[in-house]
C-alpha cells in the first residue's frame, strides 16, 4: 500500500522547538501532528516516572503499537526527542531541529531544567547526538538538520517543508497514475 501523504518525524533535543514547529507545519500542510509526550500521558503508554529526569519512562512497544495504523495511512507528523525506536518504514522525512547552545540553555532554564537534566540535554546538543541517532536509524537521504534558533528559522523551516510535502504528494500522485 502506498500512502497518499508523507509521514514526517520531527526530532531534536528538548527545547529546540519541535512542538511549536510541528504544530505550525501541521497547520500549513493539513497533516496530523502527534506529540509523543502528550500521547504517552493521554494513553498511559509508560512504565512509570523517572525521578532523576522528571519525566515518564515511555514504553516504546506500546507507543509503536498505538501509532501503527495511523502511520500506515500516512499524513502524520510525529514530534519526539528520540527516534531510534520507530520503524524505519514509517517515515519519508526525518527532521532534526538544532539550536545554538546559549539559546538552548536559556530555553531549558526557563522550563525549570537544572542539574543533570540541563547538562545532559546541552551535551546532547553539543555532540549532535540526535542527528547521529537519526542518521544511524534512517536512510541518510531522508534525514535533514534544520536550524531552530528563532521564529524566523521556524517560519523558513515550515515553508521549506511545506514545499517538500507538496512535491512529495505530487510525485506520489504521478506514481499512482503511472501504475493505473
Amino acid at each position: 500500500m502506498v500512502r497518499g501523504k508523507p509521514n514526517i518525524l520531527i526530532t531534536g533535543t528538548p527545547g529546540t522547538g519541535k512542538t511549536t514547529f510541528s504544530s505550525a507545519l501541521a497547520e500549513a500542510t493539513q497533516l496530523r501532528h502527534v506529540n509523543i509526550g502528550e500521547l504517552v500521558k493521554e494513553k498511559n503508554l509508560h512504565d512509570g516516572w523517572d525521578e532523576e529526569f522528571d519525566c515518564h519512562i515511555i514504553n516504546e512497544d506500546l507507543v509503536c503499537d498505538e501509532l501503527e495504523n495511523m502511520m500506515e495511512a500516512g499524513g502524520i507528523i510525529v514530534d519526539y526527542h528520540g527516534c531510534d525506536f520507530f520503524p524505519e518504514r514509517w517515515f519519508d522525512r526525518v527532521v532534526v531541529l538544532q539550536t545554538d547552545n546559549c539559546i538552548l540553555y536559556d530555553r531549558l532554564s526557563k522550563r525549570g531544567y537544572s542539574g543533570s537534566k540541563l547538562s545532559n540535554n546541552i551535551e546532547c546538543e553539543i555532540f549532535q547526538m540526535l542527528l547521529e541517532e537519526a542518521k544511524e536509524s534512517y536512510q541518510e537521504d531522508i534525514v535533514v538538520a534544520m536550524k531552530s534558533d528563532s521564529i524566523d528559522d521556524i517560519n523558513k523551516n515550515v515553508s521549506d517543508l511545506t514545499d517538500w510535502v507538496a512535491s512529495w504528494c505530487n510525485n506520489s500522485a504521478q506514481s499512482d497514475n503511472m501504475r493505473d
